[in-house]
């Protein structure tokens, strides 16, 4: 860990800004450090910048290599698994030394995908949009909207130059190549067609960066009609089509509580209708259109949630298909002609399962040959096919596109991403591990490591964690996470609870008065990695971001000798603060999923327990980096710049760093050659403060 004597660190200035709730002020004396347009503020993160360059500079070598062997490792000329759409197959292609994807179609002739080679040139290949040409001039490009029309003639596409989140919708004649003179600004992601691809309905946020509003544009018109505002602050709104074509839906959603309207598609200008009984206090509800009927996912009296069905004529009307299952988690439903697609998980892990159509049908799940793995439904734009596009990967196996053959029950695989070079993943194992909680609850890792790495206590090791919203964090491949394996390290996924990855009952311990699980919940894994000889107690290293990145704050908090280095990523460590604050982006929304603090002082009190910037002490901590963007907008910059600056007031021993990049948003740079040297920054520094630098 040798490096050049370092410059001293920036000292943000301490300003008065007392706060006050349930009779409790406290001073946040960082509480400027908010505006991204206040040149004191822009100056102190450039002067952070620059610390930390001089902090890691003499990783340079180590950066240029890590980066090399990813681009190495990875086909730059390449391109997707086509997918069918009506008379067209559709792909995106990746080409050597750029850095966006490009977006295409050649027309279908049978009922097989073309095969070619990556470079080679696709006889009657349309190039429907590509990003390169688009992000010209820009240091950051986004799309958050790429939606063709259900005849195919026309592309609704929407981008973003700033990270911000926010995009101007365009329109393009796809036989013409002519993007039409409609233009919106400060859409929102998603969107649906109507049937006739007259009519385009988009979605549009609050100050807050809530979706709230609805909106029906008519190609050709300058004034959109507002088609539905949600008024509650708690809920935010998308608009969609279902996989029939048959009806569009709106849906309303807070963190427990779902409410759907519907319409027929080939009536855009008609009004939606209340789906089943409306909104009801802690109800989720997740609908699909087959036939006469709509398949309904909920968890009305069912934690884990019920699959039925109500006929269109009257969607009051619910019949049950699949009974509740404490031991099965229902996630998703996908409606097909003659079957339906069920999302599910059990025994923390990810599994897909064909039910035949009609009540009482037979449910086939899918079955593959590792233990430890993750799988999800994939692209299928066709109502009437048999065949299911599913994605596949584990922490060895890279990623793989498969199509399911329903009726001979056979996968056909079509697509593993390569990964070039001498890679075997003979030479790296995954393994599952369960750490034991204070309470008792057993704690599920996944670990993976190169086949000759032995738990013996003397190897460096990674933990990466979450848990919360119910997002589960399943084993997966990374082309740059064998940066680390090949060095001897280890890398381990903690599924603490706040996540879904044991169900809702998981999600349901890790949030509100339960959170602190989540914290402890991590410790006693990395405590399980030590004990079982998977990690050096002095070689182990936390990693997450955004929700993940309160975990690393309050770990850092709640045992800074268990770890050597924290790794925090667009964290939300002033999470008290911004939890108090109704006006900021995200909160209201968020207190289903934290608690109101401004109404409980129980809430107040249990939040101030944890929150990370609260909690610092003048103890020594790990090495600490943060790392943020400053066009974050569901994370604001000011959170671990606030974090960073009162580590180095409260704890001026310890060494932490803040990285801030200028042109981003929440997932940082947005080209994959920047992304690619984002993180070799990242895996570098791991390395170093773990000793295994020189590997």
């Amino acid at each position: 860990m040798s490096e050049a004597k370092p410059a001293q660190p920036p000292v943000a200035p301490r300003r008065d800004h007392p706060r006050t709730h349930h009779g409790d002020t406290v001073n946040d004396a960082y509480a400027w450090l908010i505006d991204p347009e206040d040149d004191d503020v822009l100056d102190y993160l450039r002067a952070e910048n620059e610390y930390t360059e001089s902090r890691t500079g003499h990783l340079s070598e180590l950066r240029k290599a890590i980066f090399g062997e990813i681009k190495d490792r990875t086909r730059e000329t390449d391109l997707s698994v086509p997918v069918r759409d009506k008379g067209w197959w559709y792909y995106s292609r990746t080409e050597e030394g750029k850095q966006y994807g490009i977006h295409c179609r050649v027309a279908a002739e049978g009922d097989t995908p073309p095969n070619v080679e990556p470079g080679v040139a696709i006889p009657g290949e349309q190039v429907l949009l590509d990003g390169n040409e688009l992000a010209e001039g820009h240091d950051f490009f986004a799309i958050g909207v790429f939606d063709v029309s259900p005849d195919g003639n026309l592309l609704a596409f929407a981008v973003n130059y700033s990270g911000d989140e926010r995009y101007t919708l365009q329109f393009k004649d796809l036989r013409t190549g002519e993007v039409s003179g409609d233009r919106i600004d400060g859409v929102y992601y998603g969107g649906a067609w109507s049937a006739d691809g007259s009519v385009f309905f988009y979605t549009t946020v609050d100050d807050s960066w809530r979706p709230y509003r609805i909106w029906r544009h008519v190609l050709g018109e300058s004034e959109d009609a507002l088609v539905y505002q949600e008024d509650d602050r708690r809920f935010g709104v998308g608009v969609g089509l279902t996989r029939s074509e048959r009806y569009l839906f709106i849906e309303a959603g807070s963190k427990i509580t779902t409410e759907i309207r519907y319409l027929d598609a080939a009536d855009p200008t008609g009004e939606f209708t209340l789906f089943g009984n409306g909104r009801e206090q802690g109800v989720e509800v997740q609908i699909d259109h087959q036939g006469d009927r709509f398949l309904v996912l909920h968890n009305k009296d069912a934690e884990n949630f019920t699959l039925g069905w109500a006929p269109v004529e009257d969607t009051t009307r619910f019949h049950e298909i699949l009974p509740h299952d404490p031991a099965v988690r229902l996630e998703a439903v996908e409606a097909f002609e003659h079957h339906a697609v069920i999302s599910l998980r059990r025994e923390g892990l990810s599994r897909i399962a064909i039910l035949d159509s009609g009540e009482g049908g037979e449910l086939t799940e899918i079955e593959f040959d590792e233990p430890l793995y993750t799988t999800g439904v994939g692209d299928n734009r066709d109502y009437s096919t048999r065949l299911l596009r599913l994605g596949y990967a584990s922490m060895v196996t890279p990623v793989s596109i498969y199509d399911y053959d329903i009726d001979a029950r056979e996968l056909h695989l079509r697509k593993r991403t390569p990964v070039l070079g001498d890679f075997d993943p003979s030479r790296y194992r995954q393994y599952r591990e369960w750490a034991t909680a204070a309470d008792g609850t057993r704690v599920p890792i996944s670990i993976v490591a190169r086949d000759d790495v032995r738990p013996d206590g003397s190897a460096p090791c990674l933990l990466f964690g979450y848990g919360s919203y119910e997002m589960s964090m399943d084993p997966y491949f990374s082309i740059p996470r064998l940066s680390l394996l090949d060095r001897g390290a280890v890398f381990a996924l903690a599924h603490v609870r706040g996540g879904g990855e044991m169900g809702r009952q998981w999600y349901e311990q890790g949030k509100l008065l339960h959170k602190k699980n989540t914290f402890t919940d991590y410790v006693d894994c990395a405590n399980h990695l030590v004990e079982a000889g998977w990690a050096a107690p002095d070689r182990l290293a936390a990693r997450g971001g955004s929700a993940g990145g309160l975990l690393m704050g309050a770990v850092a908090n709640l045992a800074p000798e268990r770890f050597a280095a924290v790794l925090a990523e667009v964290p939300f460590v002033d999470t008290l603060n911004t939890i108090l604050d109704p006006d900021m982006p995200l909160t209201i929304t968020e207190w289903e999923e934290w608690g109101n603090p401004l109404e409980s002082s129980e809430v107040y009190e249990y939040m101030k327990s944890y929150s990370p910037y609260e909690n610092v002490a003048s103890v020594r901590y790990p090495s600490i980096l943060a790392v943020t963007s400053l066009n974050d907008t569901r994370v604001g910059f000011h959170e671990p710049a606030k974090w960073i600056a009162n580590l180095r007031h409260t704890s001026p021993e310890s060494d932490v760093l803040l990285k801030t990049e200028m042109e981003a948003g929440h997932g940082g740079r947005s080209g994959r050659y920047d992304a690619w040297e984002e993180e070799a920054f990242n895996l570098a520094w791991v390395l170093d403060r773990l000793g295994a630098a020189d590997r």
